[in-house]
């Protein structure tokens, strides 16, 4: 049985799901969708909109859906997507989308902290967790297992890898590759990420190999093109080394730079 306080306010349209937890003063406009099991708490604004999957809780003061603040924005139907078992903590918004992609997208099992702010059009991968005050920018990529630490401020159209750890205050304004640390001022690539790799099941034989990589990339002197044909050329071709070398091809910002210090 769902519980929906008579204090709280539904829109008569909004598709509600099965054990459903509404507290008082909660508002749920039109145009939502909210899945099973999931909890609204009290305070938390769902705008029309939003698509929250199931098992999701909605902390109070968070805002999903909110129309984008981008002077392109001209009303259009757009939507807010939180997949499940996502957890969505005090005071966040997540913006929906405008006409460029026309959604913005949260994955499963994801963690998006106290004052953490998802611009319009952001696609965030699974099992990412998004610490606390941090700030992406309209159409921003992220993919599975990366982690943002607090205060991280991400460019517009910035894309960061999957499996990367960022370090807290970190500003970042390219892109970030996968499985690495990125840190410092002005940021930089840090080492790889092993803690992350270690907790996701990595073997050493794999962690080895993706290092070998980010040496051929870092610190053999290669500038990121000659890098890249010579990882093609002379590593085995893996999951991982596709992904590493994908990814820098396929970034139009450019990837962050090697420590200079």
């Amino acid at each position: 049985m769902s519980s929906i306080s008579n204090q709280a306010y539904i829109h008569p349209d909004a598709k509600i799901g099965a054990n459903v937890s509404i507290e008082p003063f909660a508002f749920v406009d039109q145009d939502v969708e909210i899945g099973d099991g999931t909890v609204i708490m009290s305070g938390a604004n769902i705008r029309s909109g939003s698509r929250i999957g199931k098992n999701c809780k909605i902390f109070p003061g968070a805002v999903i859906a909110g129309i984008p603040q981008d002077l392109k924005f001209r009303g259009e139907d757009s939507l807010a997507i939180i997949g499940d078992n996502t957890m969505v903590r005090e005071c966040v918004t997540v913006n929906r989308g405008t006409a460029s992609k026309g959604r913005t997208v949260v994955g499963n099992n994801c963690l998006l902290m106290a004052y953490s702010h998802i611009a319009h059009d952001c696609i965030l991968n699974d099992s990412i967790i998004i610490g606390n005050a941090t700030q992406l920018a309209g159409e921003v990529e992220v993919d599975h297992h990366a982690i943002l630490s607090g205060g991280t401020l991400v460019h517009q159209f910035s894309r960061i890898g999957a499996h990367v750890m960022i370090q807290g205050g970190t500003r970042l304004g390219k892109d970030i590759p996968p499985y690495v640390i990125a840190g410092r001022e002005p940021v930089c690539y840090s080492g790889l990420n092993l803690v992350g790799l270690r907790r996701s099941g990595f073997s050493n034989e794999k962690i080895n190999e993706i290092q070998e990589i980010y040496r051929t990339i870092y610190q053999a002197g290669f500038n990121f093109s000659d890098a890249v044909n010579k990882i093609e050329k002379e590593f085995e071709e893996t999951p991982e080394m596709r992904l590493i070398v994908d990814f820098i091809k396929s970034s139009p910002r450019g990837i962050v730079r090697g420590y200079m210090g």
